[in-house]
């Protein structure tokens, strides 16, 4: 007979599973019905981050997947804590990234009736996962468990659902069924077979490099994820052909390696004969493969974990496969017939001159301090002060508007896997559940968020979640007041009764960020000048503590990408304009910090409120109108 002390519940079974599994680390937000599969997951030696919202919490566990190669694993409540949960499901989708979401939900016998958070949970997350399951029995626990964890990581990486209803998880069993239920479902686990690729691809794809005028390796968060960055070293140092990583593949390689064409991007993808991409899909990151970005006759080596990428895209050579094994093979059969381009060959040379071209003309910006602040000097700054780290290098989470673009060309990435940003959705409100995740999972680095307001307002809260856990988190927040910048209109697209309410892009002017992160007992920084960001940089990164950084940028130094040169010239006409008529007047009440981002000049003016410049506008509108 069973004694009531040797018994478990579906809890405590959900938790040995997890932790049998090699499951180390959980995200989540926790309430009726998994708050004890949380404690119980703590005491079987697993690391629980409880968070405020479960959205962080799921692109927390999305990025600890790419990060570490494990399924991360989310745990949420029912209903709306499990539709919260899908952001994170769907961005694992998006960048091919191994997750986990496991969600409570109602009790068998109630659906249908609408009982307390109910919803077919099953079939909501269909569209975002790649598997899921329902564990109608504890007896089913370990099984369930094993097939998402293996289902996360096999084939193209992505998210899995698995359902825990509250009747199941309140079930018991005694130990030893538990233990061998989990011994059963361990020997069942899926093992993915290495699939050798015909030697004729391999073949195939090396003549192709070997005989090209103009070769180029593109190198994405694929490669990275595949840990093949020293198959990539070999065949790029050994044959001479330079590299162009995506954004989330800086690092792979060095920024600063000689054959790097970051800085020659244009060039090297509109002139380039044959493309080896590795670890990237031929999407909007890169103009689909297409032109006018890429030459008509460029042919494409395309390698990729799913043949249905390579039957979508069509390339001359498709090798379906594990990134690093492929370029391995490649180098093996290279070795046999080798071949290296050299610094002197014209294609090197081009792709050299003209990255060193634009890294001139771009330093030549960065060098200048501006003040009140555009993007530039502060990316510079804290450039530098990353860099003065030395290795390991820390891991940096870039989201936002201008900032992650303007991040993605200055900040200098030197290791593999030290860049996350929105990716392959170009998913906002990512920033601090990826430093979370990038805090637990490479706890040797530091994690430094350089953010937009915007992207920051996504995730702020979860500030509290990294003083709670004494995280290495600096958080650098760009506050230019608001989506693109301060409350900055097109008159002509806003008017009506409502036109004087502030501009759907505007937020409050150079708000307290780093008061919130005081407010939980971190450490917060105002700054506005080149010194005062030197300093908390240099002190924040020396504490390794929770901290944010609140660099106040001018409200003008930023623009959505499609209107940003047509929105400087409005600025700088109206603003110079209003300030020839202003000339003198001391009754302002502000002073105007108004930059000329295109020329990199500073104006320091007396302020034109924006009601001004929408005036102004207006007027000159209606002098064309009547000429």
């Amino acid at each position: 007979m069973v004694t009531l002390a040797e018994t478990i519940d579906g809890n405590v079974l959900a938790a040995m599973a997890l932790a049998k599994f090699g499951v180390q680390h959980m995200f989540g937000v926790v309430g009726i019905p998994v708050t004890s599969l949380a404690n119980r997951a703590v005491s079987g030696g697993i690391r629980f981050l409880a968070f405020h919202n479960e959205q962080s919490a799921g692109y927390a566990a999305s990025a600890y997947g790419y990060l570490t190669g494990r399924p991360g694993v989310l745990l949420t409540v029912s209903g709306p804590g499990c539709v919260h949960g899908l952001a994170g499901l769907s961005n694992a989708m998006a960048n091919a990234w191994p997750m986990v979401l496991i969600s409570g939900s109602c009790d068998q016998k109630d659906c249908g009736r609408g009982d307390f958070q109910e919803l077919d949970q099953i079939q909501a997350v269909k569209p975002f996962s790649k598997f899921s399951v329902k564990a109608k029995d504890i007896s089913e626990i370990p099984k369930c468990i094993a097939q998402v964890l293996d289902w996360a990581v096999s084939g193209r990486p992505g998210g899995c659902y698995l359902d825990l209803p509250t009747d199941v998880l309140h079930q018991k069993v005694s130990e030893s069924v538990a233990e061998n239920l989990i011994i059963e479902a361990e020997k069942c686990r899926y093992r993915e077979e290495i699939v050798s690729l015909p030697v004729s691809k391999i073949e195939e794809a090396a003549s192709l490099l070997r005989h090209a005028e103009r070769p180029l390796i593109v190198c994405g968060k694929g490669a990275a994820y595949a840990r093949a960055e020293d198959a990539l070293k070999k065949l790029v140092e050994s044959t001479g052909i330079p590299f162009l990583p995506t954004p989330m593949g800086k690092g792979l390689l060095p920024d600063t390696h000689e054959l790097a064409a970051t800085a020659a991007r244009s060039l090297a993808i509109g002139k380039c004969d044959v493309a080896l991409v590795v670890g990237a899909r031929l999407n909007w990151l890169l103009h689909f493969g297409e032109p006018p970005k890429w030459s008509k006759d460029v042919k494409f080596i395309l390698v990729d974990i799913s043949k249905e990428e390579i039957d979508l895209r069509k390339p001359c050579v498709g090798l379906v496969g594990d990134a690093k094994q492929i370029l391995e093979s490649i180098n093996k059969e290279i070795k046999d017939d080798p071949f290296c381009l050299g610094n002197s060959h014209p294609w090197v040379e081009a792709i050299t001159n003209k990255a060193k071209e634009n890294v001139s003309k771009m330093e030549a910006q960065l060098a200048k301090d501006v003040v009140p602040f555009n993007f530039m000097t502060p990316m510079r700054i804290i450039r530098d002060s990353i860099l003065a780290l030395g290795s390991p290098a820390p891991v940096v989470v870039s989201e936002g508007a201008n900032t992650m673009d303007v991040g993605r060309s200055v900040l200098v990435q030197t290791e593999p896997r030290t860049r996350l940003d929105a990716g392959t959705w170009g998913t906002m409100g990512v920033g601090l559940g990826y430093c979370i995740a990038a805090a637990v999972a490479c706890p040797e680095r530091l994690v430094v968020a350089v953010e937009g307001d915007s992207g920051f307002g996504f995730s702020a809260i979860e500030v509290e979640t990294l003083v709670r856990y004494q995280l290495p988190v600096v958080v650098i927040v760009f506050n230019n007041g608001g989506v693109y910048g301060g409350d900055r209109r097109n008159p002509e697209e806003i008017n009506g009764p409502h036109k004087d309410d502030p501009a759907p892009t505007s937020f409050v002017p150079e708000a307290k960020y780093h008061v919130v992160m005081q407010a939980f007992g971190g450490k917060g920084y105002v700054v506005g000048t080149p010194e005062e960001l030197k300093s908390a940089l240099s002190e924040a990164f020396s504490a390794r503590k929770p901290a944010v950084v609140n660099v106040i940028i001018d409200p003008y130094a930023g623009a959505e990408r499609e209107r940003r040169a047509s929105f400087f010239l409005f600025i700088l006409e109206a603003t110079r304009v209003l300030h020839r008529s202003n000339t003198g007047d001391r009754a302002r009440e502000a002073d105007v910090r108004s930059t000329a981002p295109l020329a990199g000049d500073v104006v320091n003016t007396g302020s034109p409120s924006w009601k001004d410049i929408r005036s102004h506008v207006s007027l000159h509108k209606s002098k064309q109108r009547i000429e």
